[in-house]
């Protein structure tokens, strides 16, 4: 059924217009994306879609009984607790889980962070539409923004099973090709709609470049033919209408269509950074963790000149930490970590700095101490900031624009070691490319923490694994080799095995890894034909005593987390370890409940 038809709609800001004429229907099973440049208008079309948007012009007809449920980069939440926000049912707590917030299931959604309370909102949206609803129209905005690679690979298998309609952006170009079947382009207030999925619409995107550029070409070659009359005289002139001798001044006049954004950065002759000697940063059995959690221990990691190395984990093991290290942010609570005096370093992090909202661009990044000059906006430009929003307030920024503006502020920096701590968050997809094209190109020392695996496979040669429990292993090859060892171990029966990670860890994608936490360890169910009713009480008996201790911790941090209400960092600490223990928590009930079962065929009472 058709959900809903949009015809001839327009909208634009107040310093240029964003789309015109532009007409879409979206039907049951229909997966529609929307990309362009930031600023393009994608989160507005989305508002019109959704109905929280009037367009300046143009009609929305819904369908009969369809249903609009969206998610936007805002992401308001209702008073109360996350699980309240979502829907006090069994499915909601599921939902949490899955987007990495059972953890703070029970916290009140003000004191939650921006990525927080975003992954709450995506599952408020999806427990409002139903799978096998083709009623439902799903409008999502970002929606894989602050999940880890668990989480997209579930939210892909979810949306590819529902069966109602739905329009996302996203710049995670896996998504966009195995769930989308057409994609929609905003390009300097055009639109163009693609279909198939990313690599159809890259396809498609070349081909219009060439037309354009053939027909640039013509313009060029009527426009010399032109020109050449116009200078005979004005003899020559009188031969020919009023009217074509203004179409040729308009021939000869014209210019093809700016592009969207430059195609690269290249800024090594922006972006002067010494040179870096043998050593760059070495840790030497480091650990460290919070409170009583123990991230990870015995890290042995060094980073040479130009080494390029990719950090991958859940949600919770330690990337974060492990980049503040590699900083010098934090000391470890064990072994030593070694800074070679050559480094430089600049570090891209989530929270960025404090911009001043009434600030210019060009003078944030120019800094307190001296005027703007030339190479701030040949900078600026190349990271696409035209010479309007170089000199705009910092809060006239987008988050797009405003993730840009913190590169540029890194870079200024001339770092020789470039530490990206989930970099792709809110880029558009040209940055994205631009970005890597330019990483290519780096010459220094770079470490990625990132969930987008297109971004991995492009930027990095190496990954580190931290895998939640404690272990970290480092696999040569990057994120694709990784993957593929895991697969091959799981095959063989080996996952644990995978590149050097000990015996005892659970490597291997952590979408794979969360989904055998959650499933149990299943190598005890081998033994419990020997157990005897005595070995099972003391069995019991153990795992409620754990699950009493993590009870009681759990109940301790969530006090902690209400105590630590303004502070951002502290409840960013605190709210890294209650998602540790409440996944420790949620595999002790399950251990517990398996060992009740098995009591219960044995005629005990648990």
């Amino acid at each position: 059924m058709i959900l809903v038809d949009a015809a001839d709609l327009a909208a634009s800001r107040p310093d240029k217009p964003l789309f015109a004429g532009l007409s879409v229907t979206v039907a049951s099973g229909d997966r529609l994306a929307v990309v362009g440049v930031n600023g393009s208008g994608k989160s507005t079309l989305l508002g019109v879609l959704a109905g929280t948007i009037e367009p300046e012009s143009g009609v929305i007809r819904r369908g009969r009984g369809a249903r609009v449920v969206a998610l936007d980069q805002a992401a308001p939440l209702p008073e109360g607790t996350a699980r309240q926000a979502v829907g006090d049912t069994w499915e909601a707590d599921s939902l949490l889980d899955r987007v990495g917030m059972a953890a703070l299931a029970g916290a009140d959604v003000r004191s939650l962070s921006g990525g927080q309370a975003k992954r709450t909102a995506l599952a408020r949206a999806l427990a409002a539409v139903g799978e096998s609803s083709e009623g439902d129209l799903l409008i999502l905005d970002e929606p894989t923004n602050h999940l880890d690679m668990d989480a997209i690979a579930w939210l892909e298998e979810r949306l590819a099973g529902f069966r109602g309609g739905l329009v996302l952006v996203t710049h995670d170009r896996h998504v966009l090709d195995r769930l989308t079947t057409s994609i929609l382009e905003l390009d300097r207030g055009r639109a163009h709609v693609h279909e198939g999925g990313y690599a159809s619409y890259l396809e498609a995107r070349a081909e219009r470049a060439e037309r354009e550029a053939a027909a640039e070409r013509k313009r060029r070659n009527l426009a010399r033919a032109e020109l050449a009359w116009l200078r005979r005289g004005a003899p020559a002139r009188t031969r020919k209408p009023k009217a074509d001798v203004a179409a040729a001044r308009t021939v000869v006049e014209g210019r093809p269509p700016a592009p969207a954004r430059a195609d690269d950065l290249p800024l090594a002759d922006l972006v002067q950074m010494p040179r870096l000697g043998d050593t760059v940063v070495e840790l030497h059995g480091v650990g460290d963790g919070y409170g009583d959690h123990l991230l990870f221990e015995g890290v042995d990691l060094l980073l040479g000149p130009g080494e390029r190395l990719g950090v991958i984990g859940i949600n919770g093991s330690g990337k974060s930490t492990l980049l503040d290290l590699l900083a010098g942010r934090r000391r470890p609570r064990a072994g030593r970590i070694v800074q070679g005096a050559t480094v430089r370093l600049g570090y891209y992090d989530q929270r960025g700095a404090e911009l001043p909202a009434d600030r210019r661009v060009r003078e944030v990044v120019a800094g307190p101490t001296r005027q703007p000059d030339w190479t701030d906006a040949a900078l600026l430009e190349r990271l696409w900031f035209d010479n309007d929003a170089q000199w705009a307030p910092i809060r006239l920024l987008s988050g797009g624009e405003r993730r840009r503006l913190q590169l540029a502020l890194v870079l200024r920096q001339g770092p020789n070691v470039l530490l990206l701590d989930e970099p792709t968050n809110d880029l558009d997809l040209d940055t994205l490319r631009a970005l890597e094209d330019m990483l290519d190109a780096w010459p220094g020392t770079l470490v990625v923490v990132s969930h987008d695996r297109a971004f991995l496979e492009r930027t990095v040669e190496d990954v580190v694994v931290l895998d939640g429990q404690g272990q970290v292993g480092k696999v040569p090859g990057g994120y694709a080799a990784y993957e593929s060892q895991w697969r091959a171990a799981r095959q063989r029966g080996r996952a644990a095995e995978v590149a050097g990670v000990g015996a005892g860890a659970r490597a291997g994608p952590p979408e794979a890894r969360a989904r055998d936490r959650r499933r149990g360890d299943d190598r005890s169910r081998g033994d419990r034909a020997g157990r005897t009713p005595s070995t099972l009480r003391h069995l019991l008996r153990r795992a409620e005593t754990e699950m009493r201790r993590l009870q009681d911790r759990q109940a301790a941090l969530e006090a902690e987390l209400t105590r630590a209400m303004g502070d951002h960092v502290a409840l960013a600490c605190v709210a890294e370890e209650l998602s540790v223990v409440s996944g420790e928590l949620v595999a002790a009930e399950e251990h517990w409940l398996a060992l009740a079962e098995e009591a219960e065929a044995l005629g005990l009472t648990p």
